[in-house]
């Protein structure tokens, strides 16, 4: 006796026996029980989803007599009358099938045509069920379009296609239009744990989901991988060799992976690629089950009480639970994104472990420096730098620089350029040399930053004049201290030193470009006798030429010493502190304006406002 497959063999005979598609059942249940019947049905969806089996069923639920042979149109074929056994077997006169691949022609469209002029022959309702629909000509949508939208009453339309969007709208038009979904995975394993256990086969739970998820959405390629897994495993389905008929990769290797990554090892992360690659397992699938996890992952870090629901059906969930509590959040989701698209990248290479190894590696090389805990770096036959850092001083009025200063600065600042207005003049004094071996006097360093100059109001109804906003005085020493721009770095010896001295070089013209770059967003991290350490985010900038200039400049002013420099976080560069003193400032005369009692008058008698974005500190 030749055997028959699970797909077909379990087949839904009914629409209590579909699974997943609750919307497109209720829908044709409900039509068929008050028998507002439309003439033409098109079902769309992805492949093996049931689009030829709905059809089936519907045309039962046409033409079924009942086991008495009195029964009418109903949404349960009774599946025993000689109508429903006919369609099972695919023998019955009145239902025709046209796999439109094959005929897709407007000869065999006509020749269907011909056959609606007759009445049903056994049946109560002639069904033409047109597959894959889409596949027809345009003479041969134009030929069946009148007959489609004008049928016989006994004549039943049942479209189906993949590719709905390929359909003339005039054939769209014509139709009821059902979207079949892709099943969920657990509505997969739900049906395969039913089917294994009416074949009577033992089946591991988690080799069950791994085929539920290989399938993509269709029970009919899960139950077809389904059968391959059987007979792989001579007739019962274990995890080990259901991951190894499918290629796909170890979760416990998956775990070790995000594990390394999370803990920064580059070694584990590139020995479990190699694992990887000596076992043959396929690197798209390990990105896959990788992304798989992170999502897990994600969820419990944004809702924790998920974590209790999880472990009783996922085996795995305690493990996922300790990854999520050990991976900062920012971080799972940029190696979720560098996950889910360096699958697209894994054809471009030569070589698809080596693709895996190189988007596994990116999040190390993209991964946030931690500045309190970086080991200190060694720059003299592995001597370690010294590093001195000074208690924050208290902070004081913020004074604004020279007009030099700000239009020296300002080429460099980040800031919007704007035109600058004459402020109170604070020159920065030259750092002398000092004698080697003496560590280099500190000195407070007046904050610069690029000031816009004031603008006029917009018209208005009141404010209908230039404002010019000019803070009170003492308004900058009664800045909160969370407000303060010295507050939002972490001040140093170090950082108060190189300001100075970046200052000195800028207004003095003495770097260009590229180097005064380097120079406002580095961080002296330390400084030697003859070695300074700086630290900067982007590895752009540490270039040869650039660092060498920098080295020149520095030696005009006295200090020949050689720059080393590391990538890492910055807390504290000129930048920084231009960038936070100007938005101080911002936030200063932001306030001196909306409390200046005559502005407050005029918005309280004509109903005047202050258009958002341009107050400009003076």
């Amino acid at each position: 006796m030749s055997y028959l497959v699970l797909a077909r063999k379990y087949r839904p005979r009914n629409f209590e026996e579909m699974v997943g598609q609750e919307h497109v059942v209720q829908a044709l249940s409900n039509a068929l029980t008050t028998q507002r019947l439309h003439h033409a049905y098109l079902f769309t969806g992805t492949r093996g989803v049931g689009k030829t089996t709905v059809s089936r069923v519907l045309a039962k639920s046409l033409n079924c007599q009942g086991p008495d042979g009195q029964g009418g149109i109903t949404a349960t074929p009774c599946g025993v009358c000689q109508a429903c056994l006919d369609i099972d077997a695919g023998r019955f006169v009145d239902y025709t099938e046209l796999d439109a691949a094959s005929n897709r022609g407007v000869d065999e469209v006509q020749s269907l045509l011909e056959q609606a002029v007759y009445k049903p022959v056994q049946g109560r309702f002639k069904v033409f069920m047109i597959d894959e629909v889409h596949m027809l000509t345009n003479t041969a949508f134009n030929a069946m379009l009148k007959t489609l939208e004008e049928p016989p009453e006994y004549l039943k339309f049942v479209l189906a296609t993949t590719d709905p969007q390929k359909v003339p709208v005039t054939v769209l038009s014509r139709c009821l239009q059902f979207n079949l979904r892709p099943m969920a995975p657990e509505t997969v394993l739900e049906h395969l744990t039913q089917v294994l256990a009416a074949e009577q086969v033992p089946a591991e739970p988690q080799a069950l989901r791994l085929l539920a998820r290989a399938a993509r959405g269709s029970m009919r390629d899960a139950l077809s991988l389904t059968d391959q897994a059987i007979a792989f495993g001579n007739g019962e389905l274990l995890e080990g060799g259901v991951r190894q008929m499918l290629g796909s990769a170890d979760r416990s290797h998956v775990f070790r992976l995000i594990d390394a990554l999370a803990q920064g090892d580059g070694k584990t992360v590139v020995e479990t690629s190699e694992v990887l690659r000596r076992d043959g397992l396929s690197a798209a699938s390990t990105l896959e089950e990788m992304t798989t996890v992170l999502q897990a992952m994600a969820v419990l870090q944004a809702v924790p009480s998920r974590a209790a629901a999880a472990s009783d059906t996922d085996p795995d969930a305690a493990e996922t639970a300790r990854l999520a509590g050990l991976m900062p959040p920012d971080e799972t989701q940029l190696l979720y994104s560098l996950c889910l698209h360096g699958r697209g990248e894994l054809g471009l290479a030569p070589d698809e472990y080596a693709a895996l190894t190189m988007v596994l590696l990116r999040l190390l090389a993209f991964k946030p420096a931690d500045a309190a805990t970086a080991e200190k770096k060694t720059l003299n036959d592995g001597q370690a730098v010294p590093r001195t850092v000074a208690a924050p001083p208290s902070a004081t009025p913020v004074e604004a620089p020279a007009a030099p200063v700000v239009a020296a600065v300002r080429a460099a600042s980040p800031l919007p350029p704007t035109a600058t207005a004459p402020a109170v003049q604070r020159e920065a004094a030259p750092v002398a040399a000092v004698p080697a071996g003496q560590r280099l006097p500190v000195r407070e360093a007046p904050p610069f930053a690029a000031g816009p100059a004031p603008v006029q109001e917009p018209p208005a109804r009141v404010l209908a004049m230039p404002v010019r906003v000019q803070p009170a005085p003492g308004a900058r020493e009664q800045m909160r201290e969370s407000e303060s721009p010295v507050a939002a770095i972490e001040r140093s010896e170090e950082g108060d030193f190189w300001y100075a001295t970046v200052t000195q070089m800028v207004v003095a013209e003495a770097i260009g470009a590229l180097t005064r770059e380097l120079a406002l967003q580095s961080q002296l991290v330390a400084r030697d006798v003859d070695q300074w350490l700086l630290r900067v985010e982007r590895e752009s900038l540490n270039q040869v030429s650039t660092r060498e200039k920098l080295q020149a400049a520095l030696a005009g002013l006295g200090h020949a010493v050689r720059i080393a420099i590391e990538i890492g976080g910055v807390t504290d560069s000129p930048a920084r502190r231009n960038k936070l003193a100007a938005e101080a400032r911002q936030r200063t005369a932001e306030d001196t304006i909306r409390n200046d009692p005559e502005v407050q008058s005029l918005m309280q008698q004509w109903d005047a406002k202050i258009v958002p974005g341009t107050l400009r500190p003076a």
